[in-house]
């Protein structure tokens, strides 16, 4: 089955608006959250990104791998340095990290198309 990730992406936006009107508070304190990790003090915010998608793969996040990837991409990610995310993700998250490493990779491949 074919994924498209910006259709996925666009998906988890409008349901992320949708918890922000219900929910307020909890994500307003996310949002926070967010916005330290991305203020970093000494790491450029690609290389943060880059991290945080090493994390969404081992994780299993199908919807963390699309936001970090498409967010890495924005920030100036190489395809290269996405694979080398990969590597890093799957020595740290085995067999089923190389299934979201591909999806990453896909995904990555869809961003750059939309140029």
């Amino acid at each position: 089955m074919e994924k498209h990730y910006t259709a996925i992406s666009d998906a988890q936006d409008s349901r992320a608006a949708e918890l922000f009107r219900s929910h307020p508070d909890a994500m307003r304190a996310h949002r926070a959250t967010m916005q330290a990790a991305q203020s970093p003090k000494q790491l450029d915010i690609k290389t943060v990104e880059l991290m945080a998608l090493a994390i969404a793969i081992t994780q299993r996040c199908e919807g963390c791998v699309v936001y970090h990837t498409k967010m890495a991409h924005k920030k100036g990610a190489s395809r290269t340095e996405i694979l080398d995310t990969i590597a890093v993700a799957i020595q740290m998250g085995g067999g089923p990290a190389t299934v979201y490493s591909a999806n990453a990779l896909e995904i990555y491949d869809e961003f750059s198309s939309l140029k």
